[in-house]
């Protein structure tokens, strides 16, 4: 059974799930050169607290330490300036720095002055990107922790925004890339960033997903991390019932219809099981003022992600549909030709191996590893005397053989799929040789297209080092001999010097494949 969950950055040890969540302080920056100013304002706010989080005070007594500080931590939420400091100006030009340089439109910033004369109000606010303009004997404790509140609040919203959008962005992708690998992994941290982002909540988050997992789950059901934030990244691949509070773990084993949400304190557990009867589960902790949260928001959301979910789990089986049957049908030729051995498949393998090593897209060896398995399905239409004929071909029966290349591309010619219309090209050309002296066509150089001068190779690799019913396999010594005569005549120079290059790994790759019950997939 695969299993599944996550959360963000690593630190020391994981919690347990009694283990309470320390809140993170709220950062405020004082920049001012009177020391007087720095008891003051910390006197003032030495017992505040905003959603059970406290503050933490930062001193700067220039312009120029406050820039060394905020370059060094991008999570101070506001900036308390002095405006006259070490220049008469120097506030004001800290606070194009942080907009301009720094690229900070977050941090709230509120000028403090003890001479307005010098820095008028309404030209401040007006030339400059600040949040609020005070002077200094105006700000009582009590108005002074109103503004604080208010500049947090306003810099905590637009960072969930900001997450919100990233969450957003990241499922976005994740929805255009669906067949790959990762593609689960990174919707996946999209719902994460989604769901934070509803709860004002930066990290200390986990997604679970077990596959195959129904309402009604045994106890040998188990959940595990597949991706984690904050301290929980360490328990990847761990159960989820090391972490889970307790009260909570009873959700997992019970029947779920649909989505449910469950808030207790500052934990929360989204559950949402799929059209394939499989569970999903989002673990957040630490959420502060969890229960203001919309539960219908957090319901429908959840819906939304079980659609993006269930169309995963459809496109990755006709994916792997697609893969399987292409493999098949190209094992179903090499049996009726007496090939045995995988040769389809140590082809599609060493393929696209070589094509890594060439320097092709990710995209372009997949597409190589996939489409290769099909290049001598022509070889359907050839007649068995001919096919499995002991012994060399005479002159008629070479022409009959030859004719598989061009039965091949017209089986396959005519597609829009791109798979088929690339595997119709390694079909008709994989014959064809560097110098022109091959079939069907007699065509050269870079005349041939690439992806069929890559496989072509790799076919005469495989089938030189295999034993078939005209000869026996030949040793690493006379193919490596082989590829050095034939390199600018029967092959393009750059890929036969790949295959000398890689010949080790080639080989290894090879031999993998004739394990028994090698899958049809493998991964390098």
């Amino acid at each position: 059974m695969d299993d599944m969950l996550f959360a963000e950055e690593p630190q020391s040890a994981l919690p347990s799930a009694a283990e309470p969540l320390l809140a993170e302080p709220w950062k405020l920056l004082v920049v001012d050169d009177e020391a007087d100013v720095h008891s003051v304002t910390r006197m003032a706010l030495r017992n505040f607290e905003f959603l059970g989080r406290p503050l933490e005070i930062l001193n700067a007594y220039s312009a120029r330490e406050a820039r060394e500080i905020l370059r060094s931590d991008g999570n101070i939420a506001m900036v308390l300036l002095d405006v006259v400091m070490e220049r008469p100006d120097a506030g004001l030009a800290l606070v194009q720095w942080i907009r301009g340089e720094l690229d900070n439109q977050d941090i709230r910033i509120v000028l403090r002055t003890g001479q307005p004369g010098q820095a008028p109000e309404r030209d401040v606010i007006t030339g400059y990107d600040i949040n609020d303009y005070r002077e200094k004997t105006e700000l009582t404790a009590k108005r002074l922790h109103t503004m604080v509140v208010a500049c947090l609040r306003a810099w905590r919203d637009l960072r969930a925004l900001q997450r919100n959008r990233r969450g957003l962005d990241r499922i976005i992708q994740a929805m255009g890339t669906l067949f790959r690998l990762r593609s689960m992994h990174d919707l996946a941290v999209g719902v994460l960033e989604q769901l934070t982002a509803l709860f004002y909540l930066d990290e200390h988050a986990a997604f679970a997903s077990t596959e195959g997992i129904a309402v009604h789950e045994d106890q040998d059901g188990v959940l595990r991390v597949i991706a984690a934030t904050g301290r929980y990244r360490q328990a990847v691949s761990e159960d989820i019932g090391g972490i889970i509070p307790e009260d909570f773990r009873e959700y997992l084993t019970g029947p779920i219809d649909g989505e449910r949400v469950i808030i207790k304190g500052d934990t929360c557990l989204a559950l949402l099981t799929t059209s394939d009867g499989h569970l999903h589960a989002v673990l957040l902790r630490g959420v502060q003022g969890a229960m203001e949260v919309d539960e219908t928001l957090v319901r429908l959301f959840l819906r939304n992600i079980g659609v993006a979910f269930d169309n995963h789990r459809l496109m990755t089986e006709i994916d792997a549909t697609e893969r399987e049957l292409i493999f098949r049908l190209g094992e179903a030729v090499e049996t009726r030709s007496g090939e045995t051995g995988n040769h389809v498949r140590r082809v599609a393998l060493m393929s696209r191996f070589l094509a890594n090593q060439m320097g092709y897209s990710a995209e372009e060896a997949e597409i190589i590893y996939r489409a290769s398995p099909l290049h001598d399905v022509g070889k359907i239409a050839i007649p068995d005397l001919v096919l499995n004929k002991p012994g060399k071909l005479d002159a008629d029966e070479w022409l009959v053989m030859k004719t598989h290349a061009g039965i091949g591309a017209n089986l396959l010619g005519g597609s829009h799929l791109t798979i088929v219309r690339h595997a119709a090209i390694i079909a008709a050309q994989h014959h064809e040789r560097w110098d022109g002296a091959g079939y069907p066509d007699g065509i050269a150089g870079e005349a041939i297209h690439p992806y069929a001068r890559l496989v072509g190779a790799v076919d005469v690799l495989d089938a030189l080092l295999s034993k078939r019913s005209y000869k026996q396999a030949w040793s690493r010594d006379e193919v490596v001999s082989y590829f050095e005569t034939e390199s600018g005549r029967q092959f393009d120079p750059a890929v036969a010097a790949a295959i000398l290059r890689h010949m080790d790994a080639l080989l290894l790759l090879r031999s993998s494949i004739d394990i028994p019950g090698a899958p049809l997939e493998f991964d390098e």
